[in-house]
């Protein structure tokens, strides 16, 4: 019997957007495969039934990944697999395993030499980056920085003198309840001339995109509160 495969299956980014975000593949797989590895479990029936109402959800199989979930690959990923059967991985927001725990998961698949189809779809990662006019050609993602005030402020200086050097742009994010902390921080710590672009809302009606210096960004009002949100620097 030939094996599974493991689909990523991106999902939305704001509510609403299913349409305008995301290829019929999605529509076709959510049809088709009938066993999901989710972040979120709630959220995950939601954005199933969204994309295909007559999908049968009391009849379809679904196993967290989430931070305090314990997803035994061996026993509830890959019997499945090996019997032939696909499943999908579908990340809490944009695309599976970016910025994302999933790529566990991934590399469990390929050492039992499992094809991974990767589908496209959004990710706030990469449309920010597209839109802030920044360096594109060569880049980092660093995640989440420190909450802590001393450490996140050696960070912003480490990631600054990082951009000034090499000329990378440095891409990071922050819970969007503590953005204007965040915010705040940079505003404080880095020089008047480094470029800083803040990306929210990314695809929803209320997507707001601008880059300006720090200087410049001293004279604006900003209301991110709240909001998905990708800051970089360059």
């Amino acid at each position: 019997m030939n094996k599974g495969q493991l689909y990523l299956i991106p999902t939305i980014l704001g509510k609403g957007t299913e349409e305008t975000t995301l290829p019929s593949t999605i529509l076709k797989s959510i049809k088709e495969i009938d066993i999901f590895i989710v972040e979120n479990l709630r959220t995950a029936r939601r954005f199933i039934k969204n994309i295909y109402r007559e999908k049968d959800i009391d009849a379809t199989t679904f196993y967290s990944y989430g931070k305090h979930d314990t997803l035994s690959l061996e026993k509830d990923f890959l019997p499945h697999i090996l019997s032939g059967k696909n499943v999908g991985l579908l990340s809490e927001s944009g695309l599976p395993c970016i910025a994302d725990p999933g790529s566990k998961i991934v590399e469990y698949a390929h050492n039992f030499q499992i094809n991974v189809v990767p589908f496209v779809g959004p990710s706030s990662i990469l449309l920010a980056l597209m839109a802030s006019g920044m360096n594109g050609q060569n880049f980092a993602f660093t995640g989440y920085l420190p909450i802590d005030k001393s450490d996140r402020r050696r960070a912003l200086k480490y990631l600054e003198s990082l951009t000034k050097k090499t000329g990378q742009t440095q891409i990071f994010m922050e819970t969007p309840y503590r953005n204007h902390q965040l915010f705040d921080a940079i505003i404080k710590v880095c020089s008047n001339n480094t470029k800083l672009c803040i990306a929210s809302d990314i695809t929803l009606p209320s997507e707001n995109i601008k880059t300006k210096t720090i200087e410049e960004w001293k004279q604006e009002k900003i209301n991110i509160n709240k909001k998905p949100a990708i800051f970089l620097m360059n």
